[in-house]
């Protein structure tokens, strides 16, 4: 080997050991791209598990489910689930336009979460006053986490699918601190419900 040989060898070495002695403050000073910054919204049946969510219901039978939030947008984050219901007549949410459904809310749950960090709460739901007529079932009254809400909501027989068809769903929102309000996250869970009989 030549004299100009081992010289290249010493400086990339000693560039090596450079880079390894200054890599603590390089890693202060560099900050490689984060992930895809997202929020987690779901629901689980009353095991804990997707599965076992409540689909024939009567009224006065206790149903629960747990719902779940999850923060990995890379800051706290301050969040409302609004839980609503509808028929199969009235307002859905947009998926495509990412707009929510303009039913007013009937409860809400409000939490703030630190970043990577998640919340569950226990959506417990009942029903009364249900009653059929003509091809009609009609619910007068839902009971969520012990507060009762008075609907007068009707659905129509579904012959295709041989039921009385409504929706328990619950949208995700977020503090937006530009705004100074909440705004729709893009994130939903819903359960379909068969109303069954007015036991």
């Amino acid at each position: 080997m030549k004299l100009e040989d081992y010289k290249l060898i010493f400086a990339a070495i000693g560039l090596i050991g450079v880079l390894i002695l200054t890599s603590p403050t390089l890693g202060l000073m560099l900050h490689p791209p984060n992930g895809e910054k997202f929020s987690e919204f779901w629901v689980l049946g009353s095991g804990h598990m997707l599965e076992d969510y409540p689909f024939n219901v009567t009224a006065g039978m206790n149903n629960s489910v747990y719902v779940d939030v999850d923060n990995n947008i890379g800051t706290p984050a301050y969040y409302v689930v609004y839980v609503k219901f509808r028929n199969e007549a009235e307002s859905f949410l947009n998926v495509t336009s990412g707009t929510p459904s303009n039913l007013a809310p009937l409860y809400e749950y409000r939490v703030f979460l630190e970043d990577n960090k998640s919340s569950e709460f226990l959506l417990t739901f009942s029903f009364s006053d249900i009653s059929f007529s003509k091809n009609q079932s009609t619910i007068g009254s839902l009971t969520i986490n012990g507060v009762q809400f008075n609907l007068g909501k009707s659905a129509s027989w579904d012959t295709v699918n041989h039921g009385y068809y409504y929706q328990l769903f619950m949208e995700l929102w977020i503090y937006d601190p530009a705004s100074k309000g909440f705004s729709y996250d893009n994130r939903f869970v819903s359960l379909w419900l068969n109303v069954t009989a007015s036991v």
